[in-house]
């Protein structure tokens, strides 16, 4: 098997997410002892790239915010509402790359702009290249992990309970974890 690298170095071109194959999920505190996991079920975006530089590529990924779901449909609702979401005014969210630098072997950073209702913030993702190869059907496919954390109330996601106990019902920390996988364009 060949590193992604070496796949995206003889695949410049435009690679598509693979949504089939791709999950975006987070995890945040609930009550201040346990976390509350969930996913985005509808992820899209391209890695367009050129030359044979990984760390030149530019980044474009949007998440239908509706599409968000943790297993509760009361509490998902919550999320696509106003005290959230607001999936009715900002229908999604989206991550554009700034900036791509190798930082180990199968390692990269990834800096840009992420979009959530209509603030937006620079993040920084970790991302670990998890390898390619060809797919039954001739095509160059390129596997990525990537994680981020991000402060909610950061994106204007300030609804919160105090807690009788001292504490809050939501956490702000949100830990986003994505596994991506790419398939090269033919031109």
């Amino acid at each position: 098997m060949t590193t992604a690298t070496q796949t995206v170095e003889k695949g410049t071109g435009t690679w598509q997410i693979d949504a089939a194959h791709t999950s975006v999920e987070f995890g945040v505190k609930h009550l201040m002892i346990s976390t509350v996991r969930g996913r985005f079920a509808e992820v899209e975006g391209s890695v367009a790239v050129e030359g044979d530089d990984p760390t030149k590529a530019q980044i474009d990924v949007t998440i239908a915010a509706a599409s968000i779901g943790t297993g509760v449909e009361q509490r998902d609702e919550h999320l696509r509402s106003a005290d959230f979401l607001d999936v009715e005014r900002f229908p999604s969210l989206s991550f554009r790359s700034s900036k791509v630098e190798r930082v180990g072997e199968d390692e990269l950073r990834v800096r840009g702009d992420l979009t959530i209702r209509d603030v937006t913030r620079e993040v920084v993702l970790d991302v670990e290249e998890r390898g390619a190869a060809k797919d039954p059907w001739g095509g160059e496919r390129a596997g990525f992990s990537a994680t981020v954390e991000i402060d909610r109330k950061d994106f204007g996601l300030t609804w919160n309970q105090t807690l009788e106990t001292g504490g809050f019902l939501v956490g702000d920390v949100v830990k986003i974890s994505i596994d991506a996988e790419l398939v090269l364009q033919s031109e």
